[in-house]
């Protein structure tokens, strides 16, 4: 006869070597209570980067308070809002090869003299030899900046700061010295119907650069092996080098492309303007920059954003038209830019450490 003690029999709200369980339920027809899970929140606030937004939002915000401010002064018409795009055109198109730059690490000041040296040799060459030859020295002329921009900072070791600043000087005095400081008129009506002042029917040329820029730099950085490169060249040069990626062609392709991108700046500014001249795009780096940084580029490169640096120049242009139609004289634009500069630079992306 066994000495066992006999099992216990299984209450309704046990189970068979599970231990006691629950015994709640919903009740029929209803649904079960809402389960919250703050660590996916949290998470999702993490990797929610508000700095990558802040264009947009300013964007946004800058446009409703001048609606409002200045909407008797004409603010609100299509013809100054399509002025608006076609003034900011050279900036935008500039913005778009920067952020190829300034994402692998690296940055042009160079840009805006390159700009103005373009328009001088587009508008010689096409008084002197036509159409054709004047496209071709323009855009010649960019690319022999920037790839000399390029041999020296990725062949040499200089850094593209000091590079940069040093090609801005000799641009500039170069398209001085070539025009005695006087301009070049462009007295081709093609030349300036396509570069500048032209229309596909109710479209202007500019804000058409400015798309076709827009979309080739967007498909470029987020779609081809390059971009990914450019920007894994940025964010940590080393292991990219290490993983195979020829970095210094990477950048010598960045900073060429970059020259010939502001040639077409200048091109543009040549064919808005009829004529070619030393002054178009001087300062205009500046601008550049911070539309690219406050479109949410990190200023230490490994990011970029091509729809967020056309956004940042449309924005300092929509501040540009705005302080105009308020009366503000040269000068006091010049400070508003550069505090834009700073709140750019203040809102810039850092790397974890730094």
């Amino acid at each position: 006869m066994s000495s066992r003690a006999p099992e216990p029999e299984k209450g309704a709200g046990e189970s068979l070597g599970a231990g006691p369980v629950t015994t709640e339920q919903p009740v029929a027809g209803t649904q079960a209570p809402l389960q919250l899970h703050p660590g996916r929140f949290s998470a999702w606030r993490n990797r929610f980067d508000w700095r990558q937004y802040v264009v947009y939002f300013g964007f946004v915000i800058i446009f409703i308070v001048f609606s409002i401010t200045l909407g008797g002064s004409g603010f609100l018409t299509s013809n100054n809002l399509l002025n608006i795009v076609s003034q900011t055109a050279t900036i935008s198109v500039m913005a778009v090869a920067m952020t190829f730059v300034i994402s692998g690490g690296e940055i042009d000041l160079s840009v805006g003299s390159v700009a103005g040296l373009a328009s001088v040799t587009a508008a010689m060459a096409v008084r002197d030899y036509g159409l054709f030859a004047g496209i071709l020295a323009g855009l010649a002329t960019g690319a022999l900046v920037g790839a000399f921009n390029g041999t020296l900072v990725t062949r040499i070791g200089i850094p593209s700061f000091l590079v940069t600043l040093g090609t801005l000087g000799i641009a500039n005095g170069f398209a001085q010295w070539i025009t005695n400081t006087a301009p070049v008129p462009i007295l081709n009506d093609t030349y300036n119907g396509i570069f500048g002042s032209g229309q596909l029917g109710p479209i202007p040329a500019l804000l058409i650069w400015t798309l076709v820029a827009l979309g080739i730099g967007h498909l470029v950085l987020r779609k081809t092996p390059y971009g990914r490169q450019v920007l894994a060249t940025g964010g940590n040069e080393a292991a990219a080098r290490f993983s195979g990626v020829k970095t210094r062609n990477i950048k010598l392709i960045a900073l060429t492309v970059s020259g010939m991108v502001a040639a077409l700046a200048g091109m543009l500014y040549a064919g808005r303007l009829h004529s070619g001249r030393f002054q178009w795009g001087q300062g205009d780096e500046l601008s550049v920059i911070a539309a690219v940084i406050l479109g949410g580029t990190s200023l230490f490169g490994g990011s970029g954003s091509i729809v967020g640096a056309v956004v940042g120049s449309l924005m300092i242009g929509l501040i540009n038209n705005g302080l105009i139609l308020m009366g503000l004289d040269f000068s006091q634009q010049l400070i508003i830019r550069g505090a834009i500069i700073i709140l750019a630079v203040a809102l810039a992306r850092r790397r974890p450490g730094s």
